[in-house]
């Protein structure tokens, strides 16, 4: 029995929490290197998916917290699973042997060559062996903090998301990441965090680089600074993590009632326009391709209810047919288009199409015909007809 409770636990384990695997290789610029990948909860179940990855230097002591946050704004669908590589850098000097740079402010020696190792040989092995997506995000601290930003310098940089606690910067390093951000045409995420309490130098550096960042004009990159108050070099890490993740990630998260009400509801149209660009940025963005979620079509109808814009359920309709075209969500809100404009007949003949169609959270089949029944023997009063809409496909839609 106890042996039986034992695998039920590591499996229960496993779904919750993911595997941990140690791993190394031997590379041909620094020798051997050793780092930990974190696949996420669903890997094992879903083999057909696949993950951003989160590059962590340092990552003996990073890894914890940023995995912890992760895990807990993944499963509120708050953040997206993410395949992690923790790069293992704290064996005697190896953090600053790493992020070696010259006089001028560029990598050098030993930087150079664990730079071109991250994008030469770390990220091929990674891509033959797991399911990545191409949306990469790397992390420091402090002396790797300022050495990730060496990949900015590139014209086309390899990591889309940049998340720099308490740098330690390079020669210039103030001005020319400024510069680099001002020139980049790719979508690229940039965060930064300091602490109140920490070293004059760390902050001055800091506060130069982001007034530089905010004087930029027309700005297509995403940019967040965050000082906190009474933290030191160290407390800041953990206050710094969930903010970087929330903002790299805005967008992701499910339509809340802030949203809802500040936003959709203020809309005069495009209700469902809304909501497919909100999964279009996903996936143009973030790479992220993800199906539309239902409660957010349940987000979508309120405020189609809300304001009477009843036609916008044809639109609505489509776009759960594309998505879930087996189950009765489009046909629902193709009916509440007719009932709600007075083609009560038309109404009356699709609710009764849910009973071949499949059930979908509240969208029963009793539902349905209830709803049916409730029209048997009404009047038609049509307040007016508008043509059966079929969006065109998006981006993320042509990749299904």
């Amino acid at each position: 029995m106890k042996i039986k409770l034992i695998v039920c636990f590591v499996l229960l384990a496993n779904t919750f929490f993911g595997q941990r695997i140690s791993e190394s290789i031997e590379t041909k610029k620094i020798g051997t290197r050793a780092f930990t990948i974190v696949t996420p909860p669903s890997y094992e179940s879903s083999p057909e998916k696949k993950y951003p990855t989160l590059v962590l230097l340092d990552g003996e002591y990073l890894l914890d917290p940023f995995e912890g946050a992760l895990k807990y704004g993944n499963y509120w669908d708050d953040l997206p699973e993410m395949i992690i590589i923790a790069i293992h850098q704290n064996n005697g000097d190896t953090r600053f042997t790493d992020s070696e740079f010259d006089d001028a402010g560029f990598p050098s020696g030993s930087g150079a060559q664990f730079f071109e190792f991250i994008g030469q040989e770390l990220f091929p092995y990674l891509e033959s062996k797991y399911r990545t997506l191409p949306f990469r995000v790397i992390a420091g601290h402090d002396t790797t903090a300022g050495f990730l930003n060496f990949y900015l310098y590139k014209d086309n940089p390899i990591f889309n998301g940049y998340i720099s606690l308490a740098p330690e910067m390079a020669p210039e390093m103030e001005s020319r990441v400024a510069d680099r951000l001002s020139k980049l045409t790719k979508p690229v995420f940039y965060y930064q965090a300091t602490g109140e309490n920490d070293l004059a130098e760390i902050n001055e550096k800091a506060t130069e680089l982001d007034t530089n960042i905010k004087a930029i004009p027309n700005q297509k990159f995403g940019y967040l600074n965050d000082t906190f108050k009474g933290a030191s070099h160290y407390s800041l890490v953990i206050k710094a993590i969930p903010n970087a993740l929330y903002f790299i990630f805005d967008g992701y998260q499910p339509i809340s009632m802030l949203e809802f009400q500040n936003k959709i509801l203020k809309l005069e149209s495009g209700y469902t326009d809304y909501l497919k660009k909100k999964y279009e940025d996903l996936y143009t963005k973030l790479g992220l391709q993800i199906k539309p979620r239902l409660s957010d079509f349940k987000a979508i109808e309120a405020a189609i209810m809300k304001n009477k814009a009843y036609p916008e359920f044809q639109t609505l309709a489509a776009y759960a047919n594309k998505h879930y075209p087996k189950t009765i969500l489009g046909t629902y809100h193709q009916a509440m288009y007719y009932e709600k404009t007075g083609n009560f007949k038309k109404a009356l003949k699709e609710y009764q199409k849910a009973f071949s169609q499949e059930e979908i959270r509240e969208l029963t089949k009793e539902f349905m015909l209830n709803k049916a029944e409730d029209l048997k023997g009404k009047e038609d009063n049509p307040t007016e007809e508008a043509p059966t809409v079929t969006p065109a496909e998006t981006p993320s839609e042509k990749q299904e």
